[in-house]
């Protein structure tokens, strides 16, 4: 699945990195593919615990994708 993110350079040095479907996911790096490997990691993590919750739910809950148009 691909994800949008925003890929930043900072005035003190180095990049950050934040995806724009998930906010939890912000991360940093020295290099441009630094922070690129590290936003995929923070990506992970936060789908990771999105699908913990959902499960804790059970059957009360489902996950589904809506698509809109601008």
């Amino acid at each position: 699945m691909k994800y949008m993110i925003i890929l930043e350079k900072e005035d003190e040095g180095g990049y950050s990195a934040q995806c724009l479907e998930l906010p939890g996911a912000i991360s940093q790096g020295e290099t441009k593919e630094e922070a690129l490997r590290n936003i995929k990691e923070a990506i992970e993590l936060v789908l990771e615990v999105i699908n913990e919750e959902a499960k804790a739910l059970g059957n009360n809950a489902e996950i589904s994708a809506v698509e809109v148009s601008a």
